[in-house]
This record gives structure tokens, sequence and C-alpha cells, in this order.
């Protein structure tokens, strides 16, 4: 890979600041996703025109949470970091209680996180169909209990494996010890083949479902915008993924101190990183800036009726605004 024709320094230089200008991205994103969903939230209140279209503001926010906690959850196996900001209070940690840190992060991440807003997303493209709205607290039920299976699976491949199972290091490896250029030893995360091949399990049932869910809506829509936010969001979903899973299972091919597994672990989270960041700008801020301005145009509409011209009615379907 090209990762090895250039100097480390200057690999783990860009590494770092690709890594921080993602993550710092993603969290302005959903900051203004946070701002759209809880003002569409105020606005609905005072507003008839707008309760419809902010039924589904539960559902937006749980898609929102999981990707924040995701980002989040994400810094603790990156090593500059923990070196940078966590090591004055993780210098006391042993070897061990570092490596059991990678291990939480690790449950975290493909069992319950990233897998919760990849639920979440399928549940808001699914729903945008149906002419009846489930309650959010159902949503929230149907997303956790969907994500439960993996977890546990996670939990059992992560923590107790090594005891109950002899294969190879690579199927149950989670780091590895290396030193920094202080000589200062420390415990980079790496990923278990066997995770990588329970995640990819879930991601393969996931897209069939996604697809076959994508197919419902494609036959149904018929305002060009919406069709083409679909079609983006489909294109989107079904080429990270599946990119994801990849670079995962061929991290196992270099021991996680070495460069050449720093560059497949950048793309592992990138490619999660455009999958989320796409979720909520087609989920969320653009569904509720159509839901907030099909509002004021009607509310306008409305009070100038008696002076004005008729005006072409707006149909709305869960936020998604389609002029007749």
């Amino acid at each position: 890979m090209f990762f090895i024709l250039l100097p480390t320094p200057l690999l783990d230089s860009a590494f770092d600041s690709v890594t921080i200008s993602s993550i710092a991205i993603l969290l302005l994103l959903s900051l203004l996703s946070l701002t759209f969903i809880f003002h569409l939230q105020i606005k609905s209140r005072r507003s008839h025109y707008l309760q419809h279209f902010n039924s589904l503001w539960t559902v937006r926010f749980l898609l929102v949470s999981f990707i924040t906690f995701w980002v989040l959850n994400e810094h603790l196996r990156f090593p500059f970091f923990r070196r940078r900001y966590l090591y004055p209070f993780s210098s006391s940690l042993t070897l061990s209680q570092q490596a059991n840190l990678c291990k939480i992060q690790l449950v975290l991440s493909l069992g319950f996180f990233e897998p919760g807003f990849l639920v979440t997303l399928l549940f808001l493209v699914d729903v945008s169909i149906k002419k009846k709205t489930p309650h959010g607290c159902y949503a929230a039920f149907f997303v956790l209990t969907s994500c439960l299976p993996i977890l546990l699976l996670q939990i059992f491949l992560v923590f107790f494996s090594q005891m109950e199972i002899h294969l190879p290091e690579i199927f149950l490896r989670n780091s590895s010890i290396s030193k920094d250029t202080n000589g200062n030893e420390m415990v980079v995360c790496a990923y278990p083949l066997l995770s990588t091949i329970v995640f990819g399990a879930f991601s393969a049932v996931y897209l069939l479902f996604f697809l076959l869910s994508f197919w419902k809506v494609e036959s149904i829509v018929i305002n060009k915008a919406l069709r083409m936010r679909i079609r983006a969001l489909a294109f989107t979903v079904m080429a990270t993924v599946p990119l994801q899973v990849l670079f995962m299972g061929l991290s196992v091919l270099w021991r996680p101190e070495k460069t050449a597994f720093s560059g497949a672990a950048l793309i592992v989270f990138l490619t999660t990183f455009v999958c989320a960041a796409v979720g909520e700008g087609i989920l969320v801020i653009r569904p509720i800036a159509d839901s907030l301005a099909a509002g004021g145009e009607c509310c306008a509409w409305s009070s100038d009726m008696a002076s004005q011209s008729p005006r072409p009615p707006v149909a709305v379907e869960d936020g998604c605004v389609a002029q007749l």
C-alpha cells in the first residue's frame, strides 16, 4: 500500500490532521442537527402545520445521538488523542487496564453505537412511506432490540472468547503494545477478525433490508428532488458499509503499531464518517429545513388568502416536501 512509501512521522501527522478535522466536522454537523430538531420541536407547538412534520423528532434525535456517541467513543481508539489528552490521566493505568479500555471501545463502537445509527437510519427510510407514523417509544424499543444480539455477541467475543475459543492471534487480537518517541509504552487498539466477521454478517443482513426498503421508497416517490436524495443516501450506505468491513478485515494483516494498519484504520473511520454525515444531512437537516419552509409558506398563504391568488398546495410526507 502507498502508506509504506512515505516517511512514518509525515504519515502519522497527516492521519492525525485528517482524523481531527473529520471529528470536528461531524460534531459540528451533529450540533447543527440537534439545533434543527429542537427548533422544529419548539415551532411545532405554535403551528398546526408543523405538528405532523415533527412526528419523527425522537427518531431523528436518536440517530444524531448514536452518531455523536460513536464519534466521541472513537477518540479512545486513536493513539495521538490518548497520548496528548488522556495520558496525564491514564499514565497510572496498567497496560492491562489500557487493553480493557480498547475492548470497551470496540464493543461500544461495533456492538452498539454504529449498529444503532444504521438501524435508526433504516427505520427513518422505511417509515417515510407509511401512512401512520409509529410512536417514538416504539422506534427506540425497535432500535435497541435490533442492536441487542450483536451487542451481546461482541461482548462475548471480546471479553470471554480467549478463555473459550482457541484460534490464531489475528482472530482475537484487540490491542497491541507499542512505544512512542519518548520510549513510553502504550496500548494501540485493533480490530479482532472475529468481531469483524460478526459485524460483517450484521452488515450483510442490514444491507439486504436497506436495499428492500430503498426499492419500496423508490417505487412510490415521484418527486425528482426526493428521489435524488434517496438515491444519494442509498449509494452512500451501499458503498461505505462494505468498504468499512473490507478494511477492518485487511487491518489484521499488520500489527497495530505499523503505519499500514493506521492507514487501514483511518479508511475504516472515514467510511463511517461519510455514512453518518450524509445520513444526518439527508434524513435530519434537509427534511427539517423543508418542513420549516413549508410551514412558513402555509401560514403566509392562510393569512393572505383573501387578498392573493391561490398558490399551489404543498404535500408533505414526514418532513419531505414535494410541490404539487
